[in-house]
């Protein structure tokens, strides 16, 4: 799925800029099809062939990092790194970039499954929450649709943010995830809105989750009156703004739940619920389970 993901999404930004943008090249070591995990066996283009400055290394290994560890594929990440590519871990592929030293010092995430084992093998990379991380020409995701999310921010950053929204609007992914660094520009592109001032809101909302802003701040700080500020969510997003952002802090704690391995109480203080009961009742609104119930069910899967 992840790897497919994101060919899709590159293939489709393609096609709605009526041009190839994005040249792909498959390759493995030794030239061998790799079996996904349905069993089915993808064709290779190539071996581990020479890459170029410009070139994106995307690495993509499955369920088992530890096994796609070996001499040739390190030295071929290496020698990428050295001539100054940018290098992408796919869900576990930050785990061979870690491995070959690339990642020393730099934020990273995977996919909530290895996050344990990764932080035990490699206490020098820094792990981040979110669901995907830019730093320093390195790239991670925490795996299933967090994938579309980076491949549409690299198609934002390398081509445009005009058809980054196009192909979001193709794949019929509206609400995607922003990364915290380009809220102010990934909000507004990302989930369809063009109106200026609402735009702003929402990346004041992103990038204050664990201490919520009243809607009179919010208003105050991008020179609107609270009643506009009320008007503008009613008509572009069907919702009251406490509303809104109700639901913006409820979605990044089932993200936290998930993906780290931070307490209930924790993940409650990090979305800006003082009362951990209180925060418990409303997500069981929310997602139909309690917090403890949805971090139980992945394991039990």
């Amino acid at each position: 799925m992840t790897f497919s993901m994101a060919m899709e999404t590159l293939n489709v930004a393609n096609r709605m800029a009526g041009q190839t943008i994005f040249e792909t090249v498959v390759c493995a070591e030794g030239g061998v099809p790799v079996q996904d995990s349905l069993g089915a066996r993808f064709p290779i283009d190539h071996g581990l062939e020479e890459v170029s400055r410009n070139d994106t290394v995307v690495i993509v290994c499955g369920d088992a990092p530890r096994e796609a560890v070996t001499p040739a594929i390190l030295q071929w990440i290496r020698k990428a790194a050295r001539q100054g590519c940018e290098i992408t871990g796919l869900s576990t592929g930050v785990w061979l970039m870690a491995e070959a030293g690339l990642m020393d010092g730099l934020p990273a995430t995977l996919h909530w499954e290895h996050r344990t084992s990764f932080a035990e093998e490699f206490p020098e990379v820094e792990l981040s929450e979110y669901t995907y991380v830019c730093s320093n020409k390195r790239y991670s995701t925490a795996g299933g649709t967090s994938v579309i999310d980076l491949m549409l921010h690299l198609i934002s950053e390398k081509a445009s943010p005009e058809l980054g929204s196009l192909v979001a609007d193709q794949l019929m992914y509206t609400n995607i995830r922003v990364l915290q660094h380009s809220a102010k520009v990934q909000v507004a592109e990302r989930i369809g809105m063009r109106h200026p001032k609402l735009s702003e809101i929402l990346a004041l909302m992103e990038t204050n989750l664990e201490e919520p802003l009243r809607p009179g701040d919010l208003a105050k700080t991008v020179n609107i009156s609270t009643r506009q500020l009320e008007r503008l969510f009613r008509r572009y997003l069907s919702a009251t703004p406490k509303k809104y952002y109700m639901d913006m802090r409820l979605q990044r704690a089932q993200h936290l739940l998930l993906q780290t391995n931070m307490s209930v109480t924790e993940v409650s203080v990090a979305c800006g619920f003082n009362a951990a009961s209180h925060f418990s009742r409303l997500f069981r609104q929310r997602y139909g389970m309690s917090p403890h119930k949805l971090r139980a069910e992945p394991a039990k899967s």
